[in-house]
């Protein structure tokens, strides 16, 4: 997982981190995806992880416990072939049976793939950032996208 997501970090804006992670650091985060009894699901093809999708708590306060955030990312090689859907779809699944009231996705602007993917899956725009990160040398906006699952 760290070698399909260490290209985001290196190379776009999708994600606002900047140094590569390691496959440790990626267990560390899936512990504590797991520790928060969320899902954190992996997409195979043959055998090989091409894409990965969890969710997360959007914040730590207790007023918080039924809103998660929601995270997916696939092999660049695979990207635009209903993957992306199929996962979400399956990790919206398993947030179903929790006692989930909100999904909230955070999308790095422009990024018309992911928007149209949140989208498709039923998720509404309902904020949007100007400029609040810095990364590859420009301003990023941020968008923010809500589902009620």
């Amino acid at each position: 997982m760290a070698r399909i997501y260490n290209p985001y970090i290196r190379d776009t804006v999708i994600t606002f981190e900047e140094v590569e992670v390691s496959a440790d650091e990626i267990a560390l985060r899936m512990r504590a995806v797991a520790d928060a009894s969320l899902p954190w699901l992996v997409l195979e093809d043959g055998g090989a992880v091409i894409g990965y999708a969890y969710a997360s708590r959007w914040h730590a306060r207790s007023a918080y416990r039924h809103t998660a955030e929601s995270t997916i990312y696939l092999e660049a090689s695979v990207c635009g072939r209903g993957h992306g859907r199929r996962l979400y779809a399956a990790l919206f699944d398993e947030i179903r049976r929790l006692p989930i009231h909100v999904v909230v996705g955070g999308i790095a602007l422009p990024n018309d793939p992911s928007v149209a993917l949140h989208e498709k899956l039923g998720f509404k725009k309902v904020a949007h950032y100007a400029e609040v990160g810095r990364k590859l040398g420009r301003w990023i906006d941020v968008g923010t996208w809500q589902l009620l699952p």
